[in-house]
Parts: C-alpha cells; sequence; structure tokens
C-alpha cells in the first residue's frame, strides 16, 4: 500500500516555515498595526512580541511533532490530548479558511502585482456573474481571477507530482524571497532616504489597543507550525524537526522586525499608518524611485507564489490525516501509487480555494478565522502539558525550552488576546467562533461508527 515517504531534510521543511508564514500580512498589515499602536517603539515591540510568542510556540510544537511525527501537525496532538471533536475542529477550520482561505487571499492578490506590466492582468471585469445568495454570495470570473486559479492549480499540479517537485520549487521561491527581502532592507538601510527620529516617536498607547493588536501580529506570523504537517515526510524527525522549527522560526523573527523598522525609516509612525495597499511598494518606491516599485512588484508576485506553494504543501496533509481517522471524505487519505502525495487531499483543497477566489469570500473568512487561529494554535500548546503528564514515560526526542515556563506564557498571552478580541471587536471574533461551531453536526457526521477509522499513531 502506498504510503508517504520521508524526504525532506531540515532546510526543506523550514523553507516550508518562511514561504508559508512571509506573505501578503507583512505586505498589509503592517499599516493597521501602526494605527493601532501609534507609537514607535511599542509598535516595533508589537512584532518582536510576536515574534517571541512564535518561537515559544515553534519549541513547544517541536517536541509534540518529534512525540508524534504524523501527518497533520495540530490536528493530531488535539486528537491525542484534548479528543476527536477538538481535533476535527481545529481541521475543519484549516480546510475552510485556514489554509484554502489564505491560499485565495495570497492568489488574488497576484494579478494586481503581475497587472503593473501586463495591464490586462489587472483588470477586474467579470466575464459573468451569477448571484447564489442576493446580497452575499456572487460568483464570477475575471482575468484576475483567472491569474490567481492559473496560481493555485499550477501549485496544486507540482505538489501532487511528488514531493521531490514541490520540495524544489518551494525551496527556489523561498530563497529568491528571502534573498531580495534581505538585499531589499540594506539598501534601503544604508543608501535610502528617510529618518531615523521616526523611530524614536511617541503618543500614548493603550496596553489594551497594544494587546489588541497582536492578534492581526500573530496572524502575520502564522505558519510557524507548518512543518509540523509534514513531520511525516521529515528524515531523522527527533533530530530534524526541532531544527527546521528554530531556522525557519528565527529567520521569520529577524526579518519581519528589521522589515518594519525600514517602514519607521520611511514613514513617520501616523504616515505608516494610513497607508493604503501594500507598504512594501511604497517604501520602494518612496526610497529608490519608481524602477525599485516594479522591482518590489516583482519580489511580491515571487512573495505570493512562495506561500501559495508552502500552504499547498501543508494543508492537505491535515485533511489526509482526519481521513485515515475517518473524519474526513475517505478518499483523502488516499496515496497516490507513484508519486506518494495525498493528491486528492491536494486536489480538495485546491476546488475549495477555486470556489472561494471566484466568490470574493476568502478575504471576510481570514479576518474572522484569526479568532480561531489563535485559539488552536494555544490548543495545541496546552495538548503538550496534557501528554506530558499522560505519557511521562513517552520517548521525547526534544524537549521544549523553558519548559513550563515559555509554554505558558504562550497559551496565557494567547487567551489574553482571545478574551480582549471578544471584548473589544466581538463581531469577527463571533463570526470566527460561528465558523467553528458550523463544523460540530459535520463532526458527528463524520464520526458515526461505519463511518470511523482507527486512529493513526505515529508512523514508523
Amino acid at each position: 500500500m502506498p504510503a508517504l515517504e520521508r524526504r525532506l531534510g531540515p532546510l526543506d521543511a523550514a523553507a516550508i516555515i518562511v514561504s508559508n508564514v512571509i506573505g501578503g500580512g507583512i505586505l498589509f498589515t503592517p499599516p493597521q498595526i501602526a494605527a493601532a499602536v501609534p507609537a514607535a517603539l511599542p509598535f516595533l515591540a508589537t512584532w518582536i512580541a510576536g515574534g517571541l510568542l512564535a518561537f515559544a510556540g515553534a519549541m513547544s510544537y517541536a517536541e509534540l511533532a518529534t512525540l508524534r511525527p504524523s501527518a497533520g501537525g495540530e490536528y493530531v496532538y488535539l486528537r491525542d490530548a484534548l479528543g476527536r471533536l477538538a481535533a476535527f475542529l481545529s481541521g475543519w477550520t484549516s480546510f475552510v479558511a485556514g489554509f484554502a482561505g489564505a491560499i485565495a487571499t495570497s492568489a488574488v492578490v497576484i494579478p494586481f502585482y503581475v497587472g503593473r506590466f501586463i495591464p490586462a492582468a489587472g483588470d477586474g471585469t467579470p466575464f459573468f456573474s451569477w448571484t447564489l445568495i442576493p446580497g452575499i454570495v456572487t460568483v464570477s470570473a475575471s482575468r484576475q481571477s483567472l491569474i490567481a486559479l492559473t496560481a493555485v492549480w499550477g501549485l496544486a499540479w507540482v505538489h501532487r507530482r511528488g514531493v521531490g517537485p514541490g520540495r524544489i520549487v518551494g525551496n527556489v521561491l523561498a530563497a529568491l524571497k528571502v534573498s531580495a527581502l534581505v538585499i531589499f532592507v540594506a539598501l534601503g538601510l544604508s543608501v535610502g532616504a528617510g529618518e531615523t527620529t521616526h523611530l524614536t516617536e511617541h503618543h500614548p498607547v493603550a496596553f489594551t489597543g497594544w494587546l489588541l493588536a497582536l492578534i492581526p501580529v500573530m496572524f502575520t506570523y502564522s505558519g510557524w507550525n507548518a512543518a509540523s504537517y509534514v513531520a511525516e515526510e521529515i528524515r531523522d524527525p527527533g533530530r530534524n524537526v526541532p531544527r527546521a522549527f528554530a531556522l525557519g522560526t528565527i529567520a521569520v523573527v529577524v526579518l519581519y522586525v528589521l522589515l518594519n523598522v525600514l517602514y519607521l525609516f520611511v514613514f513617520p509612525i501616523g504616515e505608516l499608518g494610513q497607508v493604503k495597499g501594500s507598504v512594501l511598494d511604497v517604501v520602494a518606491e518612496r526610497l529608490l524611485g519608481a524602477t525599485a516599485g516594479n522591482v518590489m512588484g516583482i519580489v511580491s508576485i515571487i512573495s505570493l507564489l512562495a506561500s501559495v506553494s508552502a500552504m499547498t504543501f501543508a494543508g492537505p496533509r491535515v485533511y489526509f490525516a482526519m481521513a485515515r481517522d475517518g473524519l474526513f471524505f475517505k478518499s483523502a487519505a488516499s496515496v497516490h501509487p507513484r508519486f506518494h502525495t495525498p493528491s486528492v487531499a491536494i486536489l480538495a483543497q485546491a476546488v475549495w480555494t477555486s470556489v472561494l477566489v471566484l466568490t470574493a469570500t476568502a478575504d471576510a473568512l481570514v479576518t474572522y478565522t484569526g479568532f480561531a487561529i489563535t485559539l488552536f494554535l494555544g490548543l495545541a500548546v496546552v495538548s503538550l502539558f496534557v501528554l506530558r503528564a499522560r505519557e511521562p514515560q513517552a520517548r521525547r526526542p526534544f524537549r521544549a525550552w523553558l519548559y513550563p515556563v515559555a509554554p505558558a506564557l504562550y497559551v496565557a498571552v494567547s487567551a489574553a488576546i482571545l478574551i480582549n478580541g471578544l471584548l473589544r471587536d466581538p463581531y469577527p471574533t463571533g463570526a470566527g467562533a460561528l465558523i467553528i461551531l458550523a463544523g460540530v453536526p459535520l463532526f458527528f457526521v463524520f464520526n458515526r461508527p461505519r463511518s470511523r477509522g482507527t486512529p493513526t499513531r505515529q508512523p514508523g
């Protein structure tokens, strides 16, 4: 019977993390954070705090992934620590929005950058429009959506063809993305026109507002857990999974902080909070002129494609694990006999992503599920405590650093962010909770005895 193959090394998995994290978020969220935290040092502190939390979470996941080196990430940890319902709801949210929604959000931005060079690509005039739910859901296709769908299906085809082709494409895109951003930061800070005084500009900031700003910051960092989804395909996971988490997460944190320092070097905090669209493009044009803006347009296309590639790689492993346990469509548990990939799960994600692209619902879903992502990441770290208590004698090739302080801090801050979000901005947070709860009836459909599979423990 065909199975997934261990063909990934630590750098491959780290590249998945880097590509999964660095996408559209860092292009668009800094102005939102600056508006919520209108003081330079607290603004930077938000990104540093988010990075430290991401690293604390990554080290917790590293222990969990070496304890359970299976495909599926937090789905597996929640299943074994908190039960099948919690696990299913995390996987359900991943399918509905966490991966497909994020892929669609990145893919639909690609045509805007392509439009800088081929104007027709940015044409959003629909070829047709079909209203499904008046005032809520409309299906339409345009040149923009066709380019987005080409990216979605092209990368789905690559990753369906095997871990080898997917690894090569992912590594090349990740290397191009990181190299371009590092060069841009170095040039911007050394020869660009900016003011270091912007870095010390100060205005009063309420702590609750700063805490609320951590939600989009943590969402922008989301993806640091990507290596856990492919743990079943990483060679010598006891050694290489922790290395991948450390390398990938540290690289992202350093690059994010440097990019935001550059943004502040160019803009006063108040002006940064008013930037519309991609801040990276605006900064490039301000620093180095219109030509640099075009160069960064190419960099943005590469960055977005790298993100789509990484999520196309990681996401289907969740649905594959769910199907293997009888909690998703049975066919999604199949492995391609030649390519050794979860090909049906990859195709299912591409189909749902296409629906989100054609109905323009991805942005709303991603906004609403920032709450859900924070919730399930926090619960996965809670699983670390549960499994430590329940399986004290289990072999743990890696143990989370600064346990129990760092994992407890991650859980506490996640809880504070969730509570603050419910109190300060209840509509999107409540909508996110409703999306999670919508999966409860489906859990009972899939969890009927006749459809229930045998939970898969850690492989080989």
